[in-house]
């Protein structure tokens, strides 16, 4: 069954013997926000489930907790490029919503406010946003990632104004696929982790909190791009709940070939020394200064325009040299460790981190945002290093 509210996309749908309301909403829109007040102080709902997955409930309601991040073991785990991105679609989504005056996920916090004024449980059912992300990372050609990352970083950049009109015909789609919006819906390959897997994801964890808890009726609060897609998973029959959360939050392995390829390198790059300095020392000198300053120098200027410490841009120039031989460590760790000990952030750089990351200079004005400017540039710039280096060896080689 489909009803329409003061233009607010509902759907009525009987699962198990209990009522769910799927509310199609905004993130941005205050219409959103103010219609999941209307149908709350309705009282007719005994619960409340929202597209939030934990970690983004947690930046939800307590958004001092970016104050707790330890910048060290974030890096040190491998988890600074995904830290990265996810502060990446936090500043698109506040931009768009300060254009309007409204705060992103107004009608989340909304739903999760008065559902605490009413006593009721609050259900959160979207997968994790990491989870999402890796998903997305793994379903597309390995050439099509650096792709993905430019369109997410793009959405910084433009200066194009939003009218409150066009945020609300954001309820057509979805914030992350909004974010990528250069890549069409009917590309399968982003399609399917982005929109259709959490479709999926979501009827899953909301049939199995109802037949958990058997309430009466539950009141959905999702982004309206998920809105028939849920509404048609939660009519027909599907696999057990437990069985399709488990595979949808499972990450598929990565494949082996592009982790060989740093180590290929390393292997032909060192024979490509053995080959110089067995023609001549100063064939081989000449092949190490190549790789000293062609992988150190990109380093260093990636250091650089992240406007990193003199002292940072001198370290990756010195490391990347070595840690492009050993693919287990990268430049990148090295330069944010330098960084972080000449420029370490203050807890006003964590108070402000969501709010400097909105804008394009905020990422070099804030000290965390930089450190991370620097991990990834610096990365990106040893890697590019390595591989020039690498054909400039071999062209030395075969003139």
């Amino acid at each position: 069954m489909s009803v329409r509210q003061q233009e607010e996309p509902l759907h009525l749908v009987e699962v198990n013997n209990t009522r769910v309301t799927l509310l199609g909403t905004a993130h941005v829109s205050k219409a959103s926000a103010d219609k999941v007040k209307e149908l709350l102080d309705t009282g007719h709902y005994d619960a409340v489930a929202v597209e939030l997955c934990p970690s983004r409930h947690n930046a939800l309601i307590n958004p001092d907790a970016l104050a707790k991040l330890n910048l060290i073991e974030v890096i040190r785990q491998g988890k600074a490029s995904m830290v990265t991105a996810n502060l990446a679609l936090g500043a698109f989504q506040q931009r768009l919503a300060e254009e309007v005056g409204i705060e992103p996920g107004a009608e989340m916090r909304m739903a999760i406010t008065i559902a605490r004024e009413k006593n009721l449980p609050v259900l959160l059912i979207d997968r994790e946003i990491g989870t999402t992300l890796k998903r997305v990372y793994r379903n597309v050609p390995f050439w099509r990632r650096l792709t993905l990352l430019s369109a997410l970083m793009a959405s910084l950049v433009t200066r194009e104004k939003v009218s409150e009109e066009e945020i609300e015909r954001l309820k057509e789609g979805d914030m992350l696929e909004t974010a990528f919006s250069q890549f069409s819906s009917e590309e399968n390959e982003i399609f399917q982790p982005l929109i259709d897997e959490r479709d999926r994801y979501m009827v899953a964890r909301l049939q199995q909190d109802i037949r958990d808890s058997n309430y009466q009726h539950v009141l959905a609060v999702v982004g309206a791009g998920h809105l028939r897609g849920m509404r048609d998973y939660l009519e027909k029959p599907g696999a057990e709940p437990a069985q399709t959360i488990e595979a949808l939050d499972s990450v598929p392995p990565a494949s082996t070939w592009p982790r060989t390829i740093p180590w290929l390198v390393v292997v032909l790059v060192i024979i490509g020394f053995l080959v110089g300095f067995s023609r001549s020392p100063e064939l081989g000198w000449q092949l190490v200064g190549d790789w000293v300053l062609i992988n150190g120098g990109l380093a260093a200027l990636g250091a650089l325009v992240a406007a990193a410490h003199p002292a940072t841009v001198i370290g990756a120039f010195c490391a990347a040299p070595l840690t492009s031989l050993n693919p287990t460590i990268s430049a990148g760790i090295v330069a944010a460790a330098i960084e972080l000990y000449f420029r370490k952030p203050e807890v006003g750089d964590f108070m402000t981190l969501r709010r400097d990351t909105a804008r394009l200079k905020g990422w070099w004005k804030n000290r965390v945002s930089r450190v991370l400017l620097v991990f990834v540039l610096a990365s990106l710039g040893s890697a590019l290093g390595t591989y020039i280096a690498g054909f400039r060896i071999f062209e030395r080689l075969t003139s």
